[in-house]
């Protein structure tokens, strides 16, 4: 039996049809996470993280991570040594949203320890804000804790 060219016609409609209804049903499934809920306000301020990170950069050091077992260590720079310093420290995970963590700086002798417990086996994208005398410092890192 022969196939006619309006047959075969339909098949390829047919075909394309049943393909797209698949690719928008596997699309429909698939679950997008935004880096941040509230991304518009953080853009309308990304002067100031940029003029922070312009202040990180003329100091002496950068702030230093250290990570073991037990800890995750955040030490700053020599020159905030003794001074009130107030910020915070975000634990960003690219791969899973429900691992991101978010930590005030409490600075005990110009460190502060945060317990692994509290932070999952990932690769990190830290995200450190604080203030001294008045001025502003920002400072990215990408930390990896893998067991």
């Amino acid at each position: 039996m022969k196939i006619g060219w309006g047959t075969r016609i339909a098949f390829l409609y047919g075909g394309f049809v049943v393909l797209m209804v698949t690719l928008v049903t596997l699309a429909m499934k698939e679950d997008f996470q935004l880096v941040s809920s509230d991304y518009y306000q953080k853009e309308l301020q990304y002067q100031e993280v940029i003029d922070a990170g312009k202040n990180q950069s003329m100091l002496s050091a950068p702030v230093q991570f250290r990570a073991n077992e037990q800890t995750v260590t955040i030490a700053l720079p020599q020159e905030f040594e003794g001074k009130e310093v107030k910020g915070s420290v975000e634990f960003y995970a690219p791969t899973q949203a429900a691992w991101d963590a978010h930590f005030d700086l409490q600075l005990e002798n110009n460190r502060m320890e945060i317990p692994r417990s509290k932070l999952h086996p990932t690769r990190y994208e830290v995200k450190i804000n604080w203030e001294a005398e008045g001025k502003r410092y920002y400072q990215e890192t990408v930390l990896k804790l893998f067991n």
